[in-house]
């Protein structure tokens, strides 16, 4: 009770007996609608509950009384009483609680799908992966490819009040690159960090990272307020929102950055944590929530109601990896056999309830790189007969498919691919295994046949297609091929960002052709917003912009 500091110790104790009263009086004076009256009604508390000799004595430490108690009624008006306040948040419902809100501490999307609104990354990405300005309004690559510098936007400042410098980048990355952090390997190519005036830093290089760029985007890389001592549960940032309220595993109270420079199109955002997706389309239609995900299932129950759905591909992909060291399977007419014995749109409908685009690389439609190379190998179970005999398999094949029982999805998808096979002479032994398992056994020491499994995307092609360079230890593929592993080589010390995705687009068909892998579909996303609510949409890093969502008056 550090008010009570105004006083004198004997009176410490008069005070002490009559708190609870005024507290109590103070309270119910909040709750009244009109703000001024309830004011009056604290004054008028506060001079009959003290003594005629204290208010002579203690007048102007009264009035600091008084101003305290007016600072309570304008902070708390607006959560007692909605009609004071009148703002129109809108309401999302998440399946999962963040696991706390300091980006540098989480590896969950689903924490960074809300930390991604409070904070801001240096650069950010539109719906197509293109890098845009965000906390930096500019940057320039260095020519010799060994740096980059980064101009802060002018007036970004910190929800509580601080302003955003060049020093609080910096910290910031210190901080990312410190052992504390998840992330720290991931930026471990950053060897210096300069900060010539208090809005540019500038980053500099050991070896060329043509990759560099695009990790100042990721919700990991935000810039924080690194004085605050737990941004866990107190986060700081210059984004859009503040975090006003949480109670854990119920709902965010998201309020909008009073010293925020940009557009913000609502009043506000209201998360509330729902596992379960039945409940999430129960409290839509009851006028509950705004905006939900869904799975596919659910899709009907929502669709011609006058809702919007929003289905968007994720980044990512999902396939049937093949295991190129074995001795059928390293044939290139068997690969290309199992491709054309499998309707990928037949699989999508069975296992993914139809929300899936196709794919025919292994590469995210989301990604600006991406080219339709879907239709190369065509659902044609006779030309996949005729291939198996040419190779030799006219008789019979039998290969074994491992699949990951935590992912039921997958293993869905396996039994029926594998009964697609079987109808053109490849017996496939389904082979379900914990995930452990899979993970050791699978993709760590490559023993299997085929499997079924998913892959998230990055904003830089290389992280995705570094699986298929022949000597890297994430080639579970065990693939080979000299012409991908010199255009991957190219690709990372080549400054022209055209040559560049000429070469990434060149992997995309030689992969397209060679097919080391059924390569299944781009995953879909199912979201799903009520009529009056527009604005939006998913981004190919898995984040929101609540800032561009509102509502139709």
């Amino acid at each position: 009770m550090r008010l009570l500091t105004l006083f004198p110790v004997p009176l410490h104790f008069f005070l002490q007996d009559y708190f609870f009263l005024l507290a109590k009086r103070i309270w119910i004076a909040m709750t009244e609608l009109d703000i001024s009256s309830s004011l009056l009604a604290i004054g008028h508390n506060i001079v009959h509950i003290i003594p005629y000799w204290a208010r002579k004595i203690y007048m102007k430490k009264l009035i600091v009384l008084l101003l305290f108690c007016a600072l309570l009624t304008s902070l708390f008006a607006g959560g007692v009483n909605e009609k004071a306040e009148e703002k129109d948040y809108i309401v999302m419902a998440i399946p999962v609680d963040p696991d706390g809100l300091d980006p540098m501490a989480t590896a969950a999307a689903s924490t960074f799908q809300v930390t991604s609104n409070i904070y801001e990354t240096l650069i950010t990405v539109d719906e197509n992966g293109r890098l845009l300005p965000s906390l930096a309004s500019e940057w320039k690559v260095g020519e010799d490819g060994l740096s980059i510098t980064f101009t802060i936007r002018e007036g970004a400042t910190f929800s509580n009040g601080k302003k955003c410098t060049s020093q609080e980048v910096k910290d910031s990355f210190l901080r990312l690159k410190g052992e504390d952090s998840l992330r720290y390997k991931d930026y471990a190519f950053i060897t210096g960090i300069e900060t010539p005036d208090e809005n540019t830093v500038v980053f500099t290089f050991s070896e060329i990272n043509v990759a560099a760029l695009s990790s100042f985007a990721y919700p990991w890389a935000a810039v924080v307020d690194s004085t605050e001592e737990n941004l866990k549960s107190n986060p700081v940032g210059t984004g859009p929102y503040m975090l006003s309220s949480w109670t854990k595993n119920q709902s965010l109270h998201l309020d909008i950055n009073p010293y925020y420079n940009g557009e913000v199109k609502n009043d506000g955002f209201i998360l509330l944590v729902m596992p379960d997706m039945t409940a999430q389309v129960t409290a839509l239609t009851a006028g509950e929530v705004d905006i939900i995900l869904i799975t596919g299932d659910l899709a009907s129950t929502v669709e011609n109601k006058g809702y919007n759905i929003i289905a968007s591909p994720g980044n990512g992909l999902q396939l049937m990896a093949m295991n190129n060291s074995n001795e059928a399977l390293s044939d290139l007419r068997v690969r290309q056999a199992i491709n054309y014995a499998v309707d990928k749109r037949a699989l999508i409908e069975a296992v993914w309830w139809g929300y899936g685009e196709e794919i025919g690389s292994h590469f995210p439609v989301v990604l600006k790189e991406y080219i339709d190379l879907s239709d190369t190998y065509g659902y044609d179970p006779e030309k996949a007969k005729a291939l198996l005999r040419e190779a030799g398999y006219g008789e019979g094949l039998t290969l074994r498919m491992d699949l990951p029982k935590n992912y039921q999805e997958y293993v869905n998808a396996g039994i029926v691919i594998a009964d697609s096979l079987k109808k053109v002479g490849i017996t496939v032994d389904i082979n379900i295994v914990e995930w452990a398992y899979w993970l050791s056994e699978v993709y760590v020491g490559r023993n299997y046949d085929l499997t079924v499994v998913g892959h998230t995307g990055r904003l830089d092609p290389y992280a995705l297609l570094v699986k298929y360079i022949s000597t890297g230890s994430e080639n579970y593929f065990n693939y080979k091929n000299s012409e991908v592993d010199a255009l991957l080589s190219a690709y990372t010390t080549e400054l022209d960002e055209n040559k560049r995705t000429e070469y990434i687009q060149e992997i995309e068909r030689i992969l397209a052709y060679e097919v080391p892998a059924l390569y299944i579909q781009d995953p879909i996303q199912i979201y799903v917003a009520k009529g009056s609510v527009e604005g939006f949409t998913t981004f190919p890093i898995n984040i929101y912009k609540f800032k561009d969502v509102y509502r139709e008056k």
